[in-house]
């Protein structure tokens, strides 16, 4: 029987300290600040519809763009699970405040997943030249971004030179609406189990893999029925659809900000200026559309 998964990142989430909590609750609020004018049409991008994740939950719907660039094989994953229906139904059995909704086990338990063999651990990546990463802050021996709608850390790339393959070790951040593998005790267990972030938490980093990013419906993911384990009825995904699988008739129309985009760049420096110090790639919005 399989373990149950994520007790590690559980059981760090409720060990956080209270200090660092309200600490972060603290920080000066980026809405605070008047706004920018809006983005243009050229600041816009039309993500890959084979690496959308439409999820229709009891309580609305999630968008989430999944990021092969950082766990391909987990991505191809849920790729063909949700191609087969084999989420559909699922409920969020673990879902922790301040924290994480996990789903995608078919007992429902935790001690499920599918008859595929496990996906070895992709908790860091490697990042060259030709991977489209967009530097929001530059800190000399580490540089943090974006890759699409992942927040990304990242070794600078002034070691690439000095690295076998050109490349440096990246990894995703776990900020609010970051899709993570969930596992058992060993490294290579994820199967079919994933949790999406309600809130940020960097003890996860490098310790689980981070596959994609809620770009529409974080507040659907904060309205998930909390529980560990959650009581019943439990809430649902009751269709989980990748963007290219829908038909064009019903299919929704996605677009996000391009990180690459004039007026992206812009909301990183106003970010920066009002976070300062505490500045965080977990403070910048990415917005995205769906109609």
């Amino acid at each position: 029987m399989r373990a149950k998964l994520l007790l590690a990142a559980a059981f760090a989430a409720l060990c956080l300290p209270a200090a660092a909590t309200a600490q972060s609750r603290a920080k000066p609020s980026i809405t605070d600040v008047p706004k920018r004018p809006g983005p243009v049409a050229a600041d816009w991008r039309t993500p890959d519809a084979n690496d959308v994740l439409v999820i229709d939950t009891n309580k609305g719907r999630i968008v989430l763009e999944m990021i092969p660039e950082a766990a391909p094989l987990f991505v191809q994953r849920v790729r063909e699970l949700a191609l087969e229906h084999f989420y559909d139904g699922h409920t969020f059995f673990r879902v922790i405040e301040d924290f994480m909704d996990q789903t995608g086990d078919p007992l429902n338990t935790g001690e499920g997943g599918s008859t595929r063999p496990d996906v070895p651990g992709e908790f860091t990546f490697r990042r060259g030249p030709e991977t489209a990463f967009v530097t929001a802050a530059d800190q000399s021996i580490a540089e943090v971004g974006f890759i699409k709608s992942l927040p990304v850390m990242s070794q600078s790339m002034m070691l690439a030179p000095m690295t076998r393959d050109g490349k440096v070790s990246a990894w995703g951040l776990f900020c609010p609406g970051v899709a993570g593998a969930a596992r058992a005790e060993s490294p290579d267990s994820a199967n079919s189990q994933f949790f999406l972030m309600r809130a940020g938490y960097p003890s996860l980093e490098k310790r689980y893999a981070a596959w994609g990013r809620v770009i529409s419906g974080q507040d659907v993911v904060r309205a998930i029925k909390v529980g560990e384990p959650v009581a019943d009825p439990q809430d649902r995904m009751e269709r989980v659809r990748v963007l290219a699988d829908i038909p064009a008739a019903e299919r929704p129309k996605v677009r996000v900000i391009d990180p690459k985009s004039a007026w992206f760049k812009g909301e990183i420096d106003r970010v920066r200026a009002t976070k300062g110090a505490d500045f965080s790639a977990c403070d910048v919005n990415i917005p995205a559309e769906v109609k």
